[in-house]
């Protein structure tokens, strides 16, 4: 493979991804202490959430695959939901639960296949979109980092995130030369696939409309009074960071409207929670452990979010 050539294809069609034998998993996931420990579970990542989620439905096969065989319209809060249990489980659950929601993550992925709108088939498990969500979470941790979180992180530190972020691939079946080697090289590759590849879908206009008009979260405290109180400085927020964080042309693409007024709000949101972090409790400047403790009995026993 060519070192970090972003516009190659990274990733060929046709070869389904192969999961790492159990015993490889030690070295696979993210060490304690390390910076994907440290930053990844900060509860002010929660604002990149939507952003990931738009990035990864953009591809047009990611795209028709949530519109062909989820039920995101119904449940939009289920997705986040199993993406916290994934990525929870895998840094901070140790290796043997790694390993296991890693298989379960794939063979899910086995039945997601079809024909996208524009009469290509695609298959969930095809290795350049499969691979493309991988991808999304890492570059929308750091985005989001620089962003809403204290302290900034360095170029080495981001430089060894990736690494550590595309080590932990290997347990969903993302190959290392399915995404390129380096930081420059993962950014290079962003780029071209926001400015070649990424799509108005169906499913990014269904993300957009949950924004604007968001169903309440699945949880036992949350009444439809309480929800009344809390729903519109919650949908204020959270389509802010998510609009605001899209690249210009891919809000364009998806028709978006973004004026100097909302970038002004977009920046001082920003300001304000990274300004947060003193006030912030334990358990929000280290949510992941704290989520998995909660969750790590359903999720070994294979239980859905919620």
């Amino acid at each position: 493979m060519a070192r970090d050539n972003p516009l190659r294809t990274i990733a060929t069609k046709g070869r389904e991804p192969i999961l790492p034998p159990r015993e490889e998993a030690p070295g696979l996931i993210p060490p304690r202490g390390g910076v994907t420990w440290r930053i990844a579970g900060d509860a002010r990542l929660f604002a990149a959430s939507g952003y990931a989620l738009l990035l990864q439905v953009t591809h047009p096969s990611v795209g028709a695959g949530v519109t062909q065989h989820s039920n995101f319209k119904q449940d939009p809060w289920g997705r986040l939901l199993r993406t916290i249990d994934y990525t929870s489980s895998v840094i901070y659950g140790g290796p043997d639960l790694a390993w296991e929601v890693g298989r379960r993550v794939r063979e899910m992925h086995k039945q997601i296949k079809g024909i996208r709108p524009d009469g290509e088939r695609y298959h969930a498990l095809e290795p350049g979109p499969y691979a493309w969500v991988h991808a999304t979470l890492a570059e929308a941790t750091i985005r989001a980092h620089r962003l809403f979180c204290s302290p900034r992180l360095d170029a080495a530190e981001i430089d060894t995130f990736w690494e550590e972020w595309r080590r932990m691939g290997r347990l969903i079946g993302v190959r290392y030369d399915d995404l390129p080697e380096t930081w420059s090289g993962l950014l290079a590759y962003f780029d071209r696939m926001v400015a070649d590849e990424l799509e108005d879908t169906e499913a990014a206009q269904d993300v957009v409309t949950s924004l604007l008009d968001p169903a309440a979260p699945p949880l036992p405290w949350m009444r439809e009074s309480i929800w009344r109180l809390l729903r519109w400085p919650s949908t204020k927020a959270g389509s802010l960071a998510t609009l605001g964080m899209l690249p210009p042309v891919l809000r364009d693409r998806l028709g978006v409207e973004w004026s100097r007024m909302k970038e002004r709000r977009f920046r001082a949101l920003a300001r304000l929670s990274r300004a947060s972090r003193p006030l912030m409790p334990p358990q929000a400047k280290s949510f992941g452990p704290h989520y998995l403790r909660r969750r790590r009995e359903a999720i070994a026993s294979g239980g859905s979010p919620g």
